[in-house]
């Protein structure tokens, strides 16, 4: 037996599917997103983002990044949840949207003429050496 997911999928210069959820912490990542990333209504795969609403311009964010699985953050994953609230309602345009992943807290600000704005730290977490 198959499963449903309602969905808002949209590209932020890369293809994203934002599903909101419950409860993000107690979701199978890997199970649902390996599906969906493969699924055939997106040949060239997808980027999955699993949201759940916390309170007034505050969202819980895990990301399913194609081809990588989770990742601790991901700025075009908070852009496209933030995004998708606005477009569904559940936020307004023109607020500030902090999405809370793994790997820390970003602001998103959407305007109703498309422009995304992304605040956020940005941190110093590799460096190596490639022959």
């Amino acid at each position: 037996a198959g499963e449903e997911f309602f969905a808002t999928c949209l590209s932020v210069g890369n293809p994203h599917c934002v599903i909101f959820w419950e409860d993000v912490i107690d979701i199978p990542l890997e199970r649902y997103g390996t599906k969906i990333e493969n699924h055939k209504l997106f040949p060239e795969r997808v980027n999955t983002e699993f949201v759940t609403v916390k309170g007034e311009n505050e969202v819980d964010m895990r990301v399913w990044e194609r081809g990588s699985g989770e990742t601790l953050a991901c700025g075009t994953g908070a852009c496209a949840t933030a995004a998708a609230c606005c477009a569904n309602g559940i936020m307004p345009y023109g607020s500030d949207i902090r999405v809370n992943m793994k790997g820390g807290t970003l602001v998103i600000r959407c305007e109703e003429d498309g422009k995304v704005i992304m605040t956020g730290e940005a941190e110093f977490v590799f460096e190596g050496i490639v022959e």
